[in-house]
């Protein structure tokens, strides 16, 4: 798996998590105006390795 970090249309940044067979599996819910913004949220998914997981 891998995180990419691209320009919307908006020329905001953006990360999705893209699986090694090229599915994409998650992407970002808002715009980051600087790259420096998604890098530190995909820093954040990565450091939440303890997360919860919640049934509904």
């Amino acid at each position: 798996m891998k995180f990419e970090v691209y320009q919307d249309r908006r020329g905001e940044f953006r990360w999705r998590l893209k699986h090694s067979n090229g599915n994409i599996l998650a992407v970002s819910s808002e715009g980051y105006k600087a790259k420096a913004s998604a890098l530190r949220c995909i820093e954040n998914i990565q450091n939440s390795g303890e997360a919860e997981v919640h049934h509904a």
